[in-house]
């Protein structure tokens, strides 16, 4: 009888906390997975990478790996991904999930799906990053990022632009025309990573929640590549 007793209660408890957190789902995972895989890919790329200055003044940085293509010509929810932003102390903060989607004028990729990669550049772009929501090329002045090591050959468009983009498809990246695009937070897949609602003011400019275990390695690869792109520029200008 004792150890029905203790067996009963135990079991209970155990089940408790599958009961209160159901946790990340694979496609959660997937994509925190993925968009790690996509900046490692971006910060080794050779000379068709994407420029070394823009990733060191960039405000934040927003991963959308493997958007299949179809899905723009159809709306809807089209892809997935994770973004960070830079911190008063110059470091990386932590991760909240976004969604892509909708029409898409001149989003011309080979392939059956893609990896997309944005630079948030100023304070401006950064409201559009916490809005509800917000249109590529309608609220959010959005343009195609220039490709190669250095920026020198930038236009004046780019260097003032609020969010810049590059695709990356077959291995190479490319500088996106990706408007009419959606870009949404994914409240749900955030309350899942952080286990309780929140929103991205929290997450990426108020710094009030601490990384998630299941975050820790795509926020650790991002402070590092950043703080080198950092670094970078810094010794080029001495």
């Amino acid at each position: 009888m004792r150890i029905r007793f203790i067996a009963v209660p135990l079991a209970l408890l155990l089940s408790l906390p599958v009961l209160a957190s159901p946790g990340l789902t694979k496609k959660d995972k997937a994509t925190l997975h993925d968009a790690t895989v996509v900046l490692n890919t971006l910060m080794h790329a050779p000379d068709k990478g994407i420029p070394q200055e823009y990733l060191a003044k960039a405000d934040c940085i927003l991963i959308f790996p493997s958007v299949a293509k179809g899905a723009f010509i159809v709306g809807g929810k089209a892809g997935n991904g994770v973004a960070s932003c830079r911190q008063p102390n110059g470091t990386m903060g932590s991760a909240a999930f976004y969604t892509v989607g909708g029409a898409s004028i001149g989003f011309q990729i080979g392939g059956d799906s893609t990896d997309i990669v944005m630079l948030i550049m100023n304070e401006k772009g950064i409201e559009h990053l916490l809005a509800d929501k917000f249109t590529l090329g309608g609220e959010a002045t959005a343009t195609a990022g220039p490709v190669g090591r250095t920026a020198q050959a930038a236009t004046d468009a780019q260097m003032h632009a609020q969010i810049l983009s590059w695709s990356r498809s077959r291995g190479l990246f490319v500088g996106a025309a990706i408007d009419g695009s959606v870009v949404k937070p994914d409240q749900e897949a955030n309350a899942r990573l952080y286990g309780t609602k929140t929103t991205g003011t929290e997450i990426l400019v108020d710094s009030k929640l601490s990384v998630p275990a299941s975050a820790k390695a795509f926020v650790d690869s991002i402070r590092t590549h950043m703080a080198t792109a950092v670094a970078i520029e810094q010794a080029e200008k001495k």
